[in-house]
């Protein structure tokens, strides 16, 4: 009514209130009464404003790339930004008079885009698919530090980089190449694989072949020293029996040397009766033989008489005419040898 208004804002917009050229209001969210033909309303958003973007570049080596990704950034100074671009609102309809805020995020894109072509410029295509991180450094680094960034008061809050491709007919080769590549690792794995296999089977058998040398090495250790033990028993037992023959050498030797003095003995004994004899001989030389017999006869026993006697018959038979010997007195002559038996 009258030209006077009344209206309110939300937070998340710095509002500035002109009135002859001044600032009579400002702060954020603020709801007032304003007499609207002499008053003009600047509303800066000071909230967080996300901004895709998708750049085709080129590498170091003459390849297409997409870089896909978003910049976030806020107004962190209102005044500022406010005397370079024109935030007016419209006093009907509450909107912008000028398109000056939709230049903002363009500014910003573009800033972004001159970064990222310096750096993906620099990179062959293997490197830039690869360079996600380094491109949002260097984009957070470069854009927050430019002159027009500072001028207008705008923070960026941060960048990332979505996905780097790229174009279709490049992706194939590349998938082709990876595709190789991976079937050369995969074969080349098989290969280390069984060579590895093959390795621990030589291993292998190298263990059962150096097990059988050290087990033949023993077994042959075990026949030496069997050898040597029964080389050691054959020397004991020659010792032995060469001990026992000397021994017995040693035996026969005195029984050399005995049977020697037994026969000297002996003979000195035979000598010694030959001697006797020789001279009992001397000193019955000459005797009758009668008399001999009869004094070899005192003494005697009856029966070895009585054989004498028989002895003398035999001798003198052919001048016997008759002699008659009763079975008498062959009983009677052995009744005594009987008894003595």
């Amino acid at each position: 009514m009258f030209g006077i208004k009344f209206v309110k804002f939300e937070p998340g917009f710095y509002i500035f209130k002109y009135k002859g050229g001044k600032i009579t209001k400002e702060g954020e969210g603020l709801s007032f009464y304003y007499f609207a033909p002499t008053t003009s309303l600047v509303a800066v958003p000071i909230g967080s404003i996300d901004v895709p973007f998708i750049f085709n570049e080129s590498t170091q080596d003459f390849q297409e790339i997409s870089v896909q990704g978003q910049i976030t950034y806020r107004i962190s100074d209102p005044k500022k930004i406010s005397q370079l671009l024109n935030y007016t609102l419209n006093n009907a309809t509450y909107g912008y008079l000028y398109d000056d805020p939709n230049k903002l995020s363009p500014r910003l894109i573009n800033l972004v885009q001159v970064v990222t072509k310096n750096q993906v410029k620099r990179l062959t295509l293997k490197e830039a698919l690869g360079s996600s991180e380094n491109l949002v450094n260097q984009i957070l680094k470069d854009v927050s530090q430019d002159k027009m960034v500072l001028a207008l008061g705008v923070e960026i809050l941060g960048a990332s980089i979505l996905a780097v491709k790229p174009n279709p007919e490049t992706a194939k080769a590349l998938e082709a190449e990876t595709r190789e590549t991976i079937l050369r690792e995969s074969d080349q794995a098989i290969f280390l694989r069984r060579n590895s296999a093959v390795e621990k089977e030589r291993a292998i058998k190298e263990n059962e072949l150096n097990t059988e040398i050290a087990i033949e090495n023993k077994n042959r250790e075990i026949k030496e020293k069997q050898m040597e033990s029964e080389k050691l028993v054959q020397l004991r037992t020659q010792e032995l029996e060469e001990s026992d023959l000397k021994f017995r050498i040693e035996q026969e030797e005195k029984n050399k040397a005995l049977i020697a003095l037994q026969t000297v003995n002996q003979k000195q004994t035979s000598d010694a009766k030959a001697y006797a004899i020789a001279s009992v001989m001397k000193a019955y030389q000459g005797v009758d033989p009668n008399i001999l017999q009869t004094l070899a006869s005192v003494g005697m026993d009856p029966n070895k008489m009585i054989a004498l006697a028989f002895q003398g018959i035999a001798g003198k038979a052919d001048k016997i005419g008759q002699l008659n010997i009763t079975p008498d007195l062959l009983n009677n002559l052995l009744k005594p040898n009987e008894e003595t038996h």
